[in-house]
């Protein structure tokens, strides 16, 4: 199997590399003032809601070390809950709680946590282990997000998101991203998710990757996965094309998500967003980026 391309291979797919990336696109469109409006998940969120973009509701906001001793009976409260850093990044420091169940908290892997255990977690969130710079952070605890039935059986323990690139209003490629049990039920593609190039006329699928290798069912659940076609395509394309008006960045990556009660949500927004949806989708983004 031939692990390695030359350059000129890729120039003749069109891909689009690092360097070219952050030096023609992000420098250029994406005015750094701009950066802590998508950085920053709760600046995020409140530009949402005041652009009539929908996002997961938000239950509680924990800024400061004294609100981690209190929020026990607040969590308690609610039936299943994500707990997210504000300025995290690569879905680390997130933690998906399903249930309660009696002196304990039960996550989507299974695992049971105690009020301890939370406790801490929040205290090196708010400390700043998860943020990028890792300066002092602030914690989002919203409700969970019901995927839709059309996704089911497709992924492992976490919700599939949609991942869209929007260059200067134009959505150019998209994929959908599963979780497996090697990307420990989180939507990563370098953790061991699957990658699921997309048709933009369409929502069809296109192709599938894990770990940068075509594959055709799901390597959990055995779903094939040419079978997926997302449906309310054209309503999330203009959802992520919107957030080009709202955050004013000209390249992003938006990440949404397909809520079997509320329909298409903000999940985040993304100022350098990453290239591997190349590889989902087996064609590379210069070209579609040039006719931009």
């Amino acid at each position: 199997m031939r692990r390695w391309v030359t350059p000129q291979r890729l120039e003749r797919y069109g891909m689009l590399g690092m360097n070219a990336r952050n030096l023609a696109f992000i420098q250029r469109y994406n005015e750094r003032s701009r950066f802590p409006l998508v950085d920053d998940k709760l600046r995020t969120k409140l530009l949402a809601e005041e652009y009539g973009v929908p996002t997961p509701s938000l239950r509680l906001v924990l800024r400061a070390q004294h609100q981690v001793q209190r929020v026990g009976s607040r969590l308690a409260a609610l039936e299943g809950f994500a707990m997210k850093p504000a300025k995290g990044s690569g879905g680390k420091g997130i933690w998906v709680i399903q249930r309660r169940d009696e002196d304990a908290w039960v996550k989507a892997s299974g695992v049971r946590v105690g009020l301890a255990d939370l406790q801490r977690h929040l205290s090196n969130t708010l400390a700043g282990l998860y943020s990028l710079g890792g300066n002092p952070d602030a914690v989002l605890v919203e409700d969970l997000i019901s995927a839709d039935d059309c996704f089911s059986g497709y992924s492992f323990e976490g919700v599939p998101d949609i991942r869209v690139v929007v260059f200067r209003g134009y959505p150019v490629m998209a994929m959908l991203r599963l979780s497996t049990h090697d990307s420990d039920g989180k939507a990563n593609l370098h953790q061991g998710a699957v990658g699921v190039g997309l048709a933009l006329d369409s929502g069809r699928c296109l192709r599938a990757v894990q770990f940068g290798q075509p594959l055709t069912l799901h390597p959990d659940t055995g779903r094939p996965l040419d079978a997926i076609r997302v449906p309310g395509w054209r309503e999330l394309l203009v959802l992520a094309a919107r957030c080009h008006d709202m955050t004013g960045l000209g390249y992003l990556g938006v990440d949404l998500v397909l809520d079997r009660q509320q329909g298409p949500l903000l999940l985040e927004l993304n100022a350098r967003p990453g290239l591997a949806i190349q590889i989902a989708n087996g064609c590379g983004l210069l070209p579609r980026l040039r006719r931009v």
